[in-house]
């Protein structure tokens, strides 16, 4: 599992995604094992990085569900779950701290 996310993140990096983050939720009663978040640069660079991810990944990983709008594409890969969003979108959702609740083991009633 450590090997496909490391692969993943070289891929999102290579391709100057930002601020790559990936959250184990394994054992978090999630239905995913890990979530990774980066940040394009803007919504042509986006689509550009599901781009390259399907490109590079294939056909090692199996893209079960693709849900792309040029401001956020969520990848599901089956146990691993991939956002890429506009700088302006990752703020407004802030998915960062939702899964970092989660994987610390928060209810998220404190939200």
């Amino acid at each position: 599992m450590q090997n496909r996310i490391e692969k993943i993140t070289a891929v999102l990096d290579k391709h100057k995604a930002e601020a790559i983050e990936s959250f184990d939720l394994r054992e978090k009663n999630y239905f995913v094992d890990f979530a990774i978040i980066a940040s394009s640069l803007g919504q042509k660079h986006t689509l550009a990085l599901l781009d390259h991810l399907k490109k590079e990944l294939k056909p090692e990983e199996n893209f079960n569900y693709v849900d792309e709008s040029g401001d956020w594409v969520v990848i599901d890969l089956g146990d691993i779950l991939i956002h890429i969003m506009t700088p302006e979108y990752r703020v407004k959702y802030d998915m960062e701290s939702f899964l970092a609740q989660l994987r610390e083991g928060h209810d998220g009633d404190t939200l």
